[in-house]
């Protein structure tokens, strides 16, 4: 082919690499917008008051719970846990919680840690963090560009209102959650959790993953939990989570 055929095509791939390298990098307002309407809009999030999930919890091939986690506004989580018939319930409205953990020997309602509901608090917030940050009194970042197993996704770094540091990767080109970086106490350790979102599916008009898996750095174990059913706006009284009254003797 002669020059003066490829001239052309050089001067139109020239200009294509030129706007590319021009273009400016989105904010972090621009990718957390991207990120709301791709789950559904701001409206259609803020219209979920109640939340239910139901799914399983799997950490291997013998090894298996029926879990279901309730969500209300404002910052009230019911968490239950249950194997082979026995289950675990974790309440906590945001600033109490109470637990019932036969595997842990307590028949009967046990307060939680100020620790474990401060963690619960931030699970009980219905819309994520990364809605409406600024009015919560968080901070986000935007770290730069990492890629999470085979997406190119926007590293962000969202310190909460609490301080507790935490990373976001949203997906480049879906917009959608891919990984949460975060550091849990675990008996009375610092651990940092790798959580991964995937499966992403509509209910309710608002996009939730169906598949969670969460892994302890540096740990080989990981937590696989199936969510079969996402209901949005279920009926959810108040008294689902008040903690009851002890059983008479």
């Amino acid at each position: 082919m002669s020059w003066r055929r490829l001239l052309p095509i050089a001067v139109t791939l020239f200009a294509v690499t030129v706007a590319a390298a021009a273009a400016p990098s989105p904010t972090v307002d621009d990718i957390v917008a991207r990120y709301v309407a791709a789950r559904g809009g701001l409206n259609k999030i803020r219209s979920v008051q109640t939340l239910r999930q139901t799914g399983r919890a799997i950490a291997g091939a013998d090894r298996q719970a029926l879990v279901t986690r309730e969500l209300k506004r404002p910052g009230r989580t019911r968490f239950e846990f249950t194997v082979q018939g026995v289950t675990a319930v974790f309440v906590s409205d945001g600033e109490r919680g109470w637990r019932v953990s036969p595997f842990e020997g307590d028949l009967d309602p046990q307060a939680l840690s100020d620790e474990v509901v401060q963690e619960a608090a931030e699970q009980g917030d219905i819309e994520g963090p990364l809605v409406d940050w600024k009015s919560k009194g968080h901070q986000l970042e935007l770290v730069g560009r990492e890629v999470v197993g085979t997406r190119e996704t926007h590293k962000l770094k969202l310190t909460l209102k609490s301080g507790a540091v935490r990373y976001e990767y949203i997906d480049v080109k879906s917009h959608n959650l891919v990984r949460t970086d975060s550091t849990r106490q675990v008996r009375g350790r610092a651990v940092q959790i790798h959580t991964t979102f995937d499966n992403y599916q509509k209910a309710g008009g608002v996009l939730f993953p169906r598949l969670i898996e969460v892994e302890a750095a540096g740990r080989p174990q990981r937590l696989r939990v199936v969510l079969d059913k996402v209901e949005v706006n279920p009926p959810l009284g108040d008294a689902r989570f008040e903690m009851p009254l002890p059983a008479q003797p």
